[in-house]
């Protein structure tokens, strides 16, 4: 385990070039800085253990290169220890590791360090070693920052570090959204879009008109969109390539495939589940249901399936919500969203069935960008309500309706006093009809 090998800046601040991952960053045509490297960096305190979570390849890698590279420019290049975790069998050599930077940071006189351990999840009781060393007082000085995918979460993990993580926060690494989306392939567009934060009426119509010039530029983009998500290798493959590639499918479907094996999930059954949540969508289900329609042994093992992809950060599940409380009511049926448009294409090539027309995932899309931000829901009795947003201790209403010609959405329910309609191209202002590209276009999340 020659950990000089993942510390090239060790030679020296430049040898941040020699690393393979920020190497590949910067030959990139297409390449962006993620949103929350800012957000880390200001976190980055002694003493304090933070974790980065995110869906396979989202770019997890690259920010902590990124994070290196800024740091670099102000520290003792030995005192920042990368290492990459995923060949390592257990806890036992990953102390091996860290004793070995220890000693470094000894001889070197290192007061305070920045390590980064990345795909933390591969050892096995990985945390055994950091809580010891956590305990022994040798981190007292330093940042650590732990990377992986939410299988870390779902084994409940980092909940054994109680009273052991300082000043430590949890950052959640997503897919681009549709507005980074843009910033990354049409800056020049971007700059001239305002941000929309929350979700008062006044605010989406006023920044709408202003943004309405450019609806033809941001359909388009969002078609592009729809096709390759969020994540760095389709986005790459769409615009080098001018399509997606069947290897970049297969290759995310294996880092997936990889953290249902293990997590000790039936690879099977998560396909039947899947197929199931696929011809759905965006229909209301119940795991009774699912399980009597695709043949899975019990409504208990599609809950424990679903509970799954979801702290993987692969879908969303909507509760029913009271308009009149304004709260979750669990024992209604359920709308389920994958939280990106490519995984649409992964898992409808995986379990072989056909994707869903765009309008239908039009609204995976804006469920899926309101949930980063905001706690969401469903209601449906006689009509329906595709997303209710709780917000400021008032209800949103969303209704998605992706074609030509919409017609406005103007239900009134309990504390739900208004509603927003998503359409492809038209804007009203009341009752409020936006392009879904605009509106998404301008939400930050």
């Amino acid at each position: 385990m020659d950990i000089w090998v993942h510390n090239p800046w060790w030679k020296g601040r430049e040898g941040i070039k020699e690393d393979e991952d920020f190497r590949k960053w910067q030959d990139s045509k297409i390449k962006w800085t993620p949103q929350i490297l800012e957000n880390v960096l200001e976190a980055m305190s002694p003493f304090s253990v933070h974790f980065i979570f995110g869906p396979r390849q989202v770019g997890k890698t690259t920010l902590i290169k990124l994070l290196i590279a800024r740091l670099l420019e102000r520290k003792d290049p030995k005192s920042i220890f990368y290492f990459r975790c995923d060949q390592l069998s257990d806890y036992k050599e990953l102390d091996e590791v860290l004793k070995k930077y220890l000693k470094i940071k000894d001889i070197e006189k290192i007061k305070s360090s920045y390590i980064f351990l990345d795909e933390i999840t591969f050892p096995r009781e990985w945390y055994r070693t950091l809580k010891w060393h956590i305990d022994m007082g040798n981190f007292k000085n330093d940042v650590i920052v732990l990377s992986g995918s939410l299988s870390t979460s779902v084994k409940g993990e980092t909940e054994t570090f109680p009273g052991r993580r300082g000043h430590g926060r949890d950052f959640i690494m997503y897919p681009l959204s549709f507005r980074e989306f843009v910033r990354v392939v049409n800056k020049s567009i971007f700059e001239r879009l305002e941000k929309l934060e929350n979700l008062d009426e006044r605010e989406i119509r006023e920044k709408t008109i202003n943004a309405m010039p450019w609806l033809d530029e941001l359909n388009t983009l969002f078609e592009a969109y729809l096709k390759c998500g969020g994540f760095p290798l389709s986005i790459k493959s769409l615009f080098e390539r001018g399509k997606i590639i069947d290897e970049v499918v297969i290759t995310y479907l294996s880092w997936i495939k990889g953290d249902i094996m293990k997590l000790r999930r039936s690879e099977a059954i998560t396909k039947r589940v899947l197929k199931a949540l696929i011809e759905k969508v965006p229909s209301t289900l119940s795991y009774h249901s699912i399980a009597k329609e695709f043949e899975v042994p019990s409504h208990k093992t599609v809950f424990q399936h679903i509970n799954l992809l979801e702290k993987l950060f692969l879908v969303k599940v909507l509760n029913f919500i009271d308009p009149n409380k304004g709260i979750e009511v669990f024992r209604k049926q359920k709308k389920i969203h994958f939280l990106d448009p490519f995984l649409y294409e992964i898992f409808s090539y995986w379990c072989l069935t056909k994707k869903p027309e765009d309008p239908v995932m039009v609204e995976s899309v804006v469920a899926a960008h309101l949930a980063r931000k905001f706690n969401i829901g469903y209601w449906k009795n006689s009509s329906e309500v595709d997303i209710m947003v709780l917000h400021d201790e008032k209800i949103v209403g969303i209704e998605v309706k992706y074609r030509k010609k919409a017609e406005a959405a103007r239900l009134k329910l309990g504390r739900m006093k208004h509603m927003i309609t998503l359409s492809i191209d038209r804007f009203e202002d009341q009752p409020l009809i936006v392009p879904t590209s605009i509106f998404l276009a301008l939400l930050e999340v």
